[in-house]
Parts: C-alpha cells; structure tokens; sequence
C-alpha cells in the first residue's frame, strides 16, 4: 500500500479564470450528510463515465500514535487488506480486483485513507468490504497471522524505501531536528525498533480506538446521486453501531519555533547527485489560511516551476544548478515546513551554489515580487487545479483529506475567489515572515561519501 513519507498530501488548490472556474464548480458542487452512527459523507456527482471512486477517510495518523509505538498506523493500513470473519486472507484485494476496480490506501501524519475505483454498480458492495473490515478484522498472535506477518512486511518496506535512500534519510533527520518535541519528527512509517516491538494487542487498542464510523468520513466521486448514496450508506455503514468510548485528543500541538540553526550533512556511496536544502517552519491552510494562501503564491514565484525567479536565475542563466525549487507542505495541519532546495552543476560546491541561491533569495525579500509574476503564479496554480478536476479520485482525495484535518467544504469552494485575493504585497509579506533574517532554519546536505568514508563502510 502506498505510504507518503514526507507528508506532502493533495493541497487545496482550486482555482481558475471565471468561466473556468464557474463550470467546473457547478460539475463538482458536493452534497454533505451525516449517518446516524456519527460517519461524515460527501458525494461529488460526475456523470461523464459510469464509474465511482469510493473512498474512506479515517481520522487517525501517525501524530496519534502513543510513545514508543511509531508506525502502528501504517501498518494497520496494512492490516486492513488481509482478512476479517466474512473475507479469506488477501480476498477483499482479488475481489476488487475481479470486478474490474482498482484499490490503494495510503497513511499521512494526519489521516490514513482508503479507496476503490469500480464500476458504479460495484459500489454497494465496495460499502459492504469497507463496512466488514470496519467491524470485523482479525487480528491474533498467529506468528503466520495477518498482524505478525505484516509488521515484518513494514520492516522491509523501511529497509527498502528509507534506510536504503539516502535522500530520505536526510529528510527523515532533518524533520528529527525540526520538529523535535512534535509528532511529525518520526516519519510515517516508525522507526524500525519500535515497529518491530509492536504487539497485536497494540493492533487492537488502536483498531477499537480510531476505525468506527464517528472518525471515518465516506466520499463517493462519480456517476450518482446524493439520494443513491445516502441509501446505499444507510444499508451499509448505517448499520454499523458507533462505540461510546473516550478517546484521546488528536496528537496536533503547537509547533515550537526553532531554538537555533543547525547543519545536517549525510553522505553515502550511493548518492550520485548531490543537494543543498535548507528547511523553514512556516504555516498550513489550517493554521492560518489567508498567511498559507499568500505563502503559496510567493513560493510559487520564488521556486516553482522553470518560470520561476531560482529556476531561472540559476538554472538558465548562470548554469551553476542543474535544478533549484521551493516549495511548502501546506496541507498539513500543524505548522508545515517550506523547503528550498537545489542541485549543483558538476563542479560546482555545495557552498557556491548556497551562496547563489541565497543571493535570488536575499534580492527578492529586499526587492519584492513584480504584479506580473504574481499574477502568472496564480493563473499557473488554477491551471493545475483545473486539470486536477478532470480525475474523480483527485477531487474524491481533496475534499477528503480537506475535512480529514479539521476543514470544510466552503474552504475548498471558496478557494478560487481567495486564491486570486492574493495581492503582490500580500505574497512578499508572507514570503519574508517565514524567510526573514531572524528565521532559524535546517540546513540539509546530502553528498556521495568520499573514497575514505566508502572504505570504511
């Protein structure tokens, strides 16, 4: 299943030219409702093809997890696709999959999500699948059992996905150091002692704890209606009883500003291109929208594309950087960090080119942003977003992962007219704020290891 390990989920980013916007906000209009047992539901009608994306949306991630116990809800994700009373090991997968659908999940700091893309007359029994493991999943202490035998799955998934990427160890240690009395300095996935160290008894505290339908929200993309679903719903997960239990608070927490600046170098035989990054706290759409808006935009100007002032200056015309970006995870809920990052040309220094880059940076906080830099960054975000409108399961992904983190549905619709609010005044201020000279920050050096060091390795 996939897993995001930099928790760079699906951003709110709609937006458009007026008639652009207009037709594509009357297409994808939801309609909300609640179950009795507490589950949230939206519905995003889409009748070009007689297809559903069908997606459930736990609000439980990887910042809920107890101490000690990092990676349990990745590896419940796993969990989830092997076996419950009704539904033989790796049966819910052939399933699917021999009605012509496609599934995935994937598990984020914030929220963990499941889906299935099926023809529409499948979407009932893709609500009765999700409804069984919802109640009925097996977990035991059967060494060959579903709960063992994927917790050494998630073992060598970490050996292959991180422990064997250097660029994802310095990411994993640089987000140690920037978020260090926070959840989100353990990536997803857990440290590997502590995953081996998992327990099913822990697989069933956390499954009795977070998968009930008052923590789940259902989001069907595609050809039906609001009546079609409530209905199927209803029948389905309307029957499920939600346990009146005291859970514990969300693991959200302040995140606290960084006490210094520091410098994290790794170095391995196995990097080929080396890269220079340096890592900001800044906001998130939840945190402050109109701030994470304008930061958008202005990092968008700044490093987002090869129009971009890096891209441009670095890349094209001084050729010292084979690439050079910025960017920010804003769809996080707690304060996100805005990455700046960029790889040399051969020959050139990790302290050449930081230098060069700086110099881009240091010009535009002391110069500011053109209108028309502006105004292209927003017009090339509302074409994205445009695009994104043509897949059911990206808009099934953003209205879920919006109210997975505490959002609405008016912010995701609302998004066109606030995005194209933002002023070239309103793109520098934000810029500075998280840029500023008083800003202590992360800086990331990833290298190939010397002869020396491959030696002693």
């Amino acid at each position: 299943m996939k897993t995001f390990l930099a928790g760079g989920l699906a951003a709110i980013a709609i937006s458009a030219g007026s008639a652009m916007a207009d037709t594509a906000e009357a297409g994808w209009h939801p309609t909300t409702f609640e179950l009795d047992n507490g589950m949230d539901v939206v519905v995003l009608p889409d009748h070009r093809a007689p297809v559903v994306t069908h997606m459930v949306w736990y609000k439980v991630g990887a910042v809920d997890e107890e101490p000690g116990k990092s990676g349990i809800a990745h590896l419940f994700e796993h969990v989830m696709f092997k076996e419950t009373d009704d539904i033989g090991p790796e049966e819910f997968t052939s399933i699917v999959q021999r009605n012509g659908g496609q599934l995935n999940a994937f598990t984020s700091w914030d929220y963990t999500a499941y889906y299935e893309r099926v023809a529409k007359e499948q979407l009932k029994r893709m609500m009765e699948l999700e409804a069984e493991r919802m109640t009925d999943l097996i977990i035991n202490d059967d060494p060959e059992g579903p709960f063992i035998s994927e917790r050494d799955v998630v073992k060598e998934e970490r050996r292959q996905r991180i422990d064997n990427n250097p660029g994802v160890i310095l990411q994993e240690q640089v987000m140690g150091a920037l978020y260090q009395d926070h959840p989100y300095h353990i990536t997803v996935i857990g440290k590997m002692d502590e995953v081996a160290a998992l327990t099913p008894e822990d697989g069933l505290d956390f499954y009795n704890t977070w998968y009930t339908p008052s923590e789940a929200i259902l989001v069907v993309a595609g050809d039906v209606t609001p009546e079609q679903v409530r209905t199927l719903a209803e029948e389905t997960y309307g029957t499920i009883e939600d346990p009146q239990i005291e859970r514990p608070e969300r693991g959200w927490e302040t995140v606290q500003p960084l006490a210094e600046t520091q410098t994290i170098t790794h170095s391995d035989p196995k990097v080929r291109q080396p890269e220079w990054q340096r890592w900001y706290l800044a906001t998130s759409y939840s945190q402050d929208r109109d701030f994470a808006y304008a930061l958008d935009v202005a990092m968008d100007v700044l490093g987002g594309g090869r129009t971009s002032r890096l891209y441009q200056a670095l890349v094209e015309d001084q050729k010292i950087a084979v690439d050079a970006s910025a960017g920010a995870w804003l769809s996080l809920h707690d304060t996100a960090p805005a990455v700046l990052s960029a790889s040399p040309s051969q020959g050139v220094s990790l302290d050449e080119l930081e230098t060069a880059y700086m110099a881009v940076v240091n010009d535009v906080l002391e110069n500011g942003f053109t209108d028309a830099e502006v105004e292209r960054s927003r017009n090339s975000l509302a074409a994205s977003a445009i695009y994104q409108r043509d897949s059911q399961a990206s808009m099934a992904q953003l209205y879920g992962s919006t109210l997975a983190v505490g959002g609405t549905v008016d912010d995701v619709m609302s998004y066109p007219d606030d995005i194209r609010s933002v002023t070239k005044d309103d793109a520098i201020a934000a810029l500075r704020k998280v840029l500023g000279a008083d800003q202590n920050y992360i800086e990331g050096h990833l290298l190939p290891a010397s002869d020396e060091e491959e030696s002693e390795g």
